[in-house]
C-alpha cells in the first residue's frame, strides 16, 4: 500500500463511540476519498483479504444514478482507518467535533461499488461530490473480515461462496472448498470460482464445492479424518474423473460432467466408495483401490446430447449416483 499523502486533513468531523469503538463520521471529496482508500482483495497474499473483485456495471449504473442530482442520495462508505487517522479536536468545549488528520490510507470495508461509481460520475461531469464516510479509528484484520461478512450477508449479500471463503479458517469444509479451487493440483483449479461470480471456464463456485463435501464426507469414520486426508481422498477421486474423462471434463459446453447435477452424482457415488476404500478401524486410506473403481466406468455418456440431457435436480443427482455405483461396484 503506498502513502499518497503526507498529511491529509478532513474537517468538519464528528467523533463518537459506536459498541466501544471509536468512530468518525464526515464529508470527503470525490478526489479525497479516491486518494484516502485502499481495498483488500479477496485474494491477497496475506490471506487477511476479503473484496470481490469491482463489477464495473455496478459502477457504471451508480454513476447513472448519479446523474439524477440532487435526489440521487447514498448511503456514507464504511471505512477501518488502522489508527492511521488521528482526531483533533477545534474547541475543548466541544470535544466531539474536529479534524482528522490522515497520514495513511484506511481501508475501504464497504462502499467500492459506490466510490466506483463515483469516480466515474466525476470523469464524465468535471465535477467533485461529497462523499460520506463513517471510519472506525481501529479494527484489526478479523474484526474487518468478521464485520465485512455481517453486513453483506444479513444486509444485501456478498453470496455464499465468498462468505464460506471468509471463514476457511474457522470451518473445515470451507477451507477444503478453497483448497480445491486455489490449488494447482485439483482438478477444480481452472474451472472454480470463490467470489460465486461465474464466468466463462469457471462455472463451480465454492459454494457447490461446499455442498459437493457434505454428500461425499457423511459417513462416520470419514467424517473423523483430519482435513487434510480428507482434502486428499477427495483431490484423488475427483482427479481419477478427470483423468479418466479427459476430454469431457475439459469441455463445458459438449459435456455435462462438470455440470452440477453431475458433480452432485459424483459426490453421492463418492460417499459410498470412501466407505469402502477407508479403513473404519485403521482410518488407512487405499487410494490405488479408489482410482480401480472410476477406471470401471466404461460406457458413460456425459454429452451434453446424451441420456443426461434431462436430468435435473437432487432426483437426478441420486438417480445418475446410484447407476455409477452400480458401475464401479460391478465384479
Amino acid at each position: 500500500m503506498s502513502n499518497l499523502m503526507s498529511h491529509h486533513v478532513i474537517e468538519n468531523v464528528i467523533q463518537y463511540k459506536m459498541r466501544g469503538k471509536v468512530a468518525y463520521l464526515g464529508n470527503l471529496s470525490t478526489t479525497s476519498a479516491l486518494q484516502l482508500t485502499y481495498v483488500k482483495p479477496y485474494d491477497h497474499p496475506s490471506g487477511k483479504g476479503y473484496q470481490r473483485p469491482v463489477d464495473i456495471k455496478r459502477c457504471n449504473d451508480f454513476a447513472m444514478y448519479l446523474s439524477k442530482g440532487d435526489n440521487a442520495l447514498f448511503t456514507p462508505i464504511l471505512l477501518n482507518a488502522e489508527s492511521k487517522w488521528e482526531f483533533s479536536t477545534y474547541d475543548k468545549s466541544r470535544p466531539s467535533y474536529g479534524r482528522l488528520i490522515c497520514k495513511e490510507k484506511a481501508s475501504l470495508m464497504d462502499g467500492q461499488h459506490r466510490l466506483g461509481g463515483i469516480k466515474r460520475y466525476a470523469q464524465d461531469t468535471n465535477s467533485e461530490i461529497n462523499v460520506p464516510f463513517l471510519a472506525f479509528h481501529f479494527l484489526d484484520e478479523d474484526e474487518e473480515i468478521q464485520l465485512f461478512d455481517t453486513i453483506n450477508t444479513k444486509a444485501k449479500g456478498i453470496g455464499i461462496s465468498l462468505s464460506r471463503y471468509l471463514r476457511r479458517y474457522s470451518d473445515d469444509f470451507s477451507w477444503i472448498a478453497t483448497e480445491l479451487i486455489v490449488r494447482s493440483d485439483s482438478p477444480f483449479h481452472y474451472i472454480g470460482t470463490i467470489t460465486g461470480k461465474r464466468s466463462t471456464g469457471r462455472h463451480v463456485t465454492l459454494q457447490n464445492l461446499y455442498k459437493i463435501l457434505e454428500f461425499m464426507l457423511k459417513a462416520n469414520h470419514v467424517a473423523n479424518l483430519s482435513k487434510d486426508e480428507k482434502l486428499m481422498i477427495v483431490l484423488v477421486y475427483f482427479n481419477a474423473f478427470k483423468e479418466h474423462f479427459n476430454m469431457e471434463w475439459l469441455d463445458y459446453k459438449e459435456y455435462r460432467i462438470t455440470h452440477i447435477v453431475c458433480l452432485n452424482a459424483l459426490a453421492m457415488a463418492g460417499a459410498v466408495i470412501f466407505a469402502k476404500c477407508v479403513s473404519e478401524e485403521k482410518k488407512q486410506i487405499d487410494y490405488k483401490r479408489m482410482a480401480s473403481y472410476v477406471k470401471k466406468l466404461k460406457t458413460i455418456d456425459w454429452s451434453s446430447y446424451g441420456p443426461f440431457k434431462y436430468i435435473k435436480g437432487i432426483s437426478g443427482s441420486r438417480t445418475l449416483a446410484a447407476e455409477l455405483v452400480s458401475q464401479m461396484l460391478s465384479e
